[in-house]
């Protein structure tokens, strides 16, 4: 599969692309049949249409909470939308990781997260203009956004990029109080939301509905997708389970396409559509070094951000390595170490006593070292009991509830790898995890859920670990600090 330089690695990945049917697998659906010229013809005449104009345009779905089903739904309509020819951009709002995850195995190039908290003012600049459509999944509630407000939320980002929004709704012991909460949203959205699309319903129930919700809320319903024990994905604790550990997921991908091109208007749906208000010069990527950086990238380590890595690769000849399953550390001067799951991972990144071993002479040697989340679990003695790299002095282990849940405003309490004293940049936190090291914190954190204060980050010698996770776009000042300790060359 051919990635854009800098992506990160999505492993094997069928290809879709306009290709038609996929060989050697077969749904459990009933056999298509009208729809199938019907749905030919669109691929063929709103492809002509839409690349009149070479201008890229945009969807936003989303949903009146999670769990309504939005990211599997938009995984397939990236599906459908790459079936008619299509290349798609796929984003996610806010801070998820394992969502961008499936619309980027969806779309087969990665996915790209859009939050202005984290990334700053040149948020847009990360849409690549250079593909017909942008299809961008909410967070949350479509309103849902920063301390109780929609500041950062699916509805602010739609306002933003000037585009509409399809609702995702899936009722739930209720009728035409559907239609009345549909309505709500479409009237505080001041008409943002331009279709629905109902979820988990029967054909009989989906009639009904689409008559009140069209009726009372004005706003057209372009669908449904019917209840279906084949579409089921299982959740962990920090979400969905990751698109890389689904068997059978390209089944999954297939058939949620088929019940959009079965059970959904998909013209009107193209129809809705919107240029995407863009600036006109993309993100002006740093001059390159001559150094080299490797970053930990397999099941355990996965959670990073899009620009995070493009802006590395421009710095940095970037490696990508496996601390499951590499026994050395790459040929490197700069290790990144990202979120994951090794806590799910434990035994096989313990058993690896050969990679543990080299990550620790790289450090002790003085080696740069930046990790978040995961990557600072990791670089302690042990996780719940499982032996690790040991950098840190101290132990990781689960907790029954979220640590420090949402975002945040750091600020360095003394001069340390990442900036000076007095240095502050936003970051996010979502772990149920507590890293008790025996060493002086170097940050201090200021929730803005609820205005509360807790101390982390830690430094030994050129190793610096910490819970948040940060973009690069936004904390970019962090990079250089780095840098500028390396020595630039």
């Amino acid at each position: 599969m051919t990635r854009e330089p800098g992506d990160l690695p999505l492993g094997k990945c069928r290809s879709f692309g306009g290709k038609g049917k996929a060989k050697g697998r077969t749904l459990n659906c009933k056999k298509p049949t009208l729809w199938v010229g019907f749905f030919n013809t669109l691929r063929r005449r709103w492809r002509v249409i839409f690349l009149m104009r070479c201008v890229m345009k945009g969807i936003v779905i989303s949903a009146p909470s999670s769990g309504n089903g939005k990211t599997l739904f938009t995984m397939g309509l990236i599906k459908v939308l790459k079936d008619m020819s299509f290349s798609v951009f796929p984003c996610k709002v806010g801070p998820d990781y394992i969502d961008t995850g499936f619309l980027g195995r969806a779309a087969e190039v990665t996915a790209q997260n859009i939050d202005p908290f984290l990334q700053g003012k040149d948020y847009k600049k990360l849409i690549e203009k250079n593909n017909d459509l942008c299809v961008i999944e909410g967070v949350m509630g479509f309103f849902d956004g920063i301390s109780n407000t929609f500041i950062n939320s699916t509805f602010h980002i739609t306002r933003e990029l000037g585009l509409n929004s399809v609702l995702v709704y899936t009722p739930r012991g209720e009728m035409f109080s559907a239609a009345v909460k549909i309505k709500g949203m479409v009237d505080f959205s001041k008409g943002a939301i331009k279709g629905v699309v109902l979820n988990r319903v029967s054909p009989t129930t989906y009639k009904l509905l689409k008559e009140a919700i069209e009726k009372c809320a004005g706003v057209k319903v372009l669908g449904y997708i019917e209840e279906d024990k084949g579409l089921a994905v299982n959740s962990r604790h920090l979400g969905l389970i990751q698109n890389t550990e689904i068997e059978g997921f390209d089944e999954i991908l297939d058939r949620m396409a088929y019940r959009i091109k079965e059970s959904v208007d998909v013209k009107a749906l193209l129809g809705l559509f919107e240029e995407i208000d863009l600036p006109g010069d993309g993100f002006i990527q740093p001059l390159k070094t001559n150094r080299k950086a490797a970053v930990a990238f397999d099941k355990a380590f996965s959670f990073y951000y899009r620009e995070n890595i493009n802006i590395l690769s421009n710095l940095f000849d970037v490696t990508f390595f496996s601390p499951m399953k590499d026994k050395r550390l790459p040929d490197c001067d700069f290790l990144y170490i990202g979120g994951g799951y090794p806590e799910v991972f434990k035994e096989e990144l313990s058993e690896n006593r050969s990679i543990l071993s080299s990550i620790r002479e790289f450090a002790e040697g003085g080696g740069y070292i930046f990790a978040e989340c995961g990557g600072l679990m990791y670089l302690t003695r042990k996780i719940d009991g499982f032996e690790m790299v040991g950098v840190f002095d101290g132990e990781s282990h689960m907790t029954d509830r979220l640590q420090n849940f949402g975002y945040g405003r750091a600020k360095v309490l003394e001069d340390c790898l990442i900036g000076p004293k007095g240095f502050q940049f936003n970051v996010h936190e979502f772990h149920r995890s507590v890293s008790n090291i025996n060493r002086k914190s170097c940050l201090l954190i200021k929730r803005i859920r609820d205005d509360g204060e807790n101390l982390c980050g830690y430094q030994y010698k050129n190793t610096f670990g910490m819970y948040p996770h940060v973009s690069f776009l936004g904390s970019f000042k962090i990079l250089e600090s780095i840098l500028n300790k390396m020595g630039r060359r």
